[in-house]
Order: C-alpha cells, then structure tokens, then sequence
C-alpha cells in the first residue's frame, strides 16, 4: 500500500448513473470494501485494535442481524480514541486483492460502471484505492471526519432517509443502476452485502454471504479471489461483442422489497427480529 498522508477525498452522495447508451453491455459492477476489496474487514479491524472487548458483544449483534449498522456506527465511532494518522496507517497495512485493480480495467475500457458501496467507516477507502492504482472511482460509504483534537464524527450521506438501519443503503445504488438499464453484478462478502444482494442480477458471494444466499434462495456465484470475477467479465464480454443478440449477458430485473420503509415503516433503526 502507499502512502497515508495527504488530504482525503471527501465521501459524497453520487450523481444518479447516467442511462445506459446503444453499444453498451448493459451492467454495472458493485463492490464491497471490507473483507471484499480488502482481504479483512478494515472497520472491525479498526474497532479490535484501538477499543475495549465491549465491542464484540455488539458486533455479533449485528452479525446476526439483530441491529443495525447505522447505530452500531454510530457508537462504535464514540468509542474511538486513537488518533486519525494510528487509524489510517493501520487501515493501509491490510492486505488487499492484487485481481481488483485489473478487473477494474478491463470493465472501464468495456465503458462498464464499476463502484465501490461500503457499509463501513469509509475514510480509509480512497487511499487504499489510489494505491490500487484505480484512485478515481466512485465510492459509495459513510463519511468519517476528525474533529480538532482527532475524534471522530461520522455522518451518512448515502443512508437512505427514511430507513436508518444501514449506514449506507446499498439497495438504492443497485435500485439506481438498474433504473439506468444496466444488471447489476455485486460483488460481496458478509451481512452488510445482505440489502444489495437481494436486489442485484448477478452475485458473486464468499464466506458469510454464501450462507445468506442459501438461506435466502438467492442464485449466486462463489468467488475466492478478483481474478476468477475478471475471468468471467472478460467471457462475457467477448460473448456480447461476438453477438451481442443472443450473448447470455445478465437483465435487470425489478425484485420486491424486503427491506426498507416500504416494508418495515418509517424511521427503523433496527431490522425486525426473526420470528421465534
């Protein structure tokens, strides 16, 4: 990884995708950050080295999917004392997938939309993509600052606003590319994965998404490293180039909500508990 000195990007919400336009396979790709583009969960990486054992019992709350992120952030981030360069140097020392970078490439020579939507604290997520060498793509996260003196505060630009029970409300970026025209293909790992997932055409799913998916009865697709995701995109293109009529290239489909105000009501903080 590079260097974690300089002035970070601020995290914003996006513009709406723009429409899909006549020659363009019509996809997007959405990726995860913790535990997907970086080979651990930065933000739990964060929380085990620089706050009390308090965390974990919370953690595993919503692991389990008994609360939501939003508060859990919101907490989470009250507890923290470290100062931001400790922080960021330690989120620059996670390991990272080396096959990110290249199917990134290939996507955007091909004028497919690759986004990065991160239900974390997010600050760490612009340098670690500069020192990717893919600095300039969209990040969809939480926005983390520091405070004179060095604590935190975190908003959320890219919550939904009448649902608080994600930080970031990655269902409305699968929503906004499909309402382009383009199948989402998402790319995830974990229970934050869980509200994209269940909307998008195409998932990619390791470790504890793989479950969700079974539990769910959502088609997926497993994945250890990029270069197997790269590998099928470069296939795919080439199956739409050849034909692009017949080329078995992903639909955007509208799925019914099962998250969200429309479902759960106004203002929730938490997801309901399982029945039982």
């Amino acid at each position: 990884m590079g260097s974690v000195t300089g002035a970070p990007r601020p995290i914003v919400a996006p513009p709406p995708p723009s429409p899909v336009q006549p020659g363009e396979m019509p996809i997007a790709i959405l990726v995860d950050y913790d535990g997907t583009i970086a080979q651990t969960d930065v933000s739990d990486a964060l929380m085990a080295e620089f706050v009390t054992a308090e965390w974990e019992e919370k953690a595993a709350e919503y692991d389990a999917g008994l609360s939501g992120s939003r508060g859990l952030m919101e907490w989470e981030i009250g507890l923290i004392t470290a100062s931001p360069d400790a922080l960021r140097a330690l989120a620059a020392a996670q390991p990272h997938d080396a096959g990110f970078a290249p199917m990134v490439r290939r996507a955007r020579a091909a004028r497919v939309p690759v986004e990065v939507v991160s239900d974390g604290f997010g600050f760490f997520i612009p340098a670690a993509l500069e020192s990717l060498g893919v600095g300039d793509l969209p990040v969809v996260t939480a926005a983390t600052t520091f405070l004179p003196g060095g604590r935190p505060r975190i908003e959320f630009p890219n919550g939904h606003p009448r649902c608080f029970v994600c930080g970031t409300c990655k269902r409305a970026r699968v929503r906004a590319h499909q309402a382009a025209g383009r199948a989402v293909v998402f790319i995830g790992d974990g229970e934050s994965d869980r509200y994209a997932a269940g909307y998008a055409d195409v998932i990619f799913a390791k470790h504890a998404l793989v479950n969700l998916c079974l539990e769910n009865g959502w088609p997926f697709r497993r994945w250890t490293e990029f270069g197997e995701i790269d590998a099928w995109l470069a296939a795919t293109l080439e199956a739409w180039r050849a034909e692009p009529a017949t080329a078995l290239v992903p639909r955007p489909t509208s799925k019914p909500y099962f998250c969200g105000p429309e479902v759960w009501g106004e203002g929730r903080i938490d997801p309901p508990r399982p029945a039982g």
